[in-house]
């Protein structure tokens, strides 16, 4: 049984910063990568930055040198650190960590997403 559970969405000016947590209830943390997703109305669910356990980075093009995706192994938390925000991040932000389960192959797991909304 897993449990993704992101926090930190919300309203905030262009230019303005937000950190979103995603607190994961999955014993196997630590050795799993993490991301990022973003969705938009009428636009396709994107990768924003993910992290491995190793802790080597990807980010998108878009969100280069404004976002930073970390990880705290002890508390089972994935955080994206947005900066300079623009209104093309709105979006509602899913958190995604991926375990391989030995019968199943690579399993992705899904949080139920939070809202970020950025104004011009």
């Amino acid at each position: 049984q897993v449990q993704l559970v992101e926090s930190g969405g919300g309203l905030v000016q262009a230019g303005g910063s937000l950190r979103l947590s995603c607190a994961a209830s999955i014993s196997t943390f630590s050795r799993n990568a993490v991301g990022w997703y973003r969705q938009a109305p009428g636009n396709q669910r994107e990768l924003v930055a993910r992290i491995s356990s190793s802790d080597s980075t990807n980010y998108a093009d878009s969100v280069k040198g404004r976002f930073t995706i970390s990880r705290d192994n002890a508390k089972n938390t994935v955080y994206l650190q947005m900066n300079s925000l623009k209104p093309e991040d709105t979006a509602v932000y899913y958190c995604n960590v991926q375990r391989f389960e030995w019968l199943s192959g690579t399993v992705d797991y899904w949080g139920k997403g939070t809202q970020v909304t950025v104004s011009s």
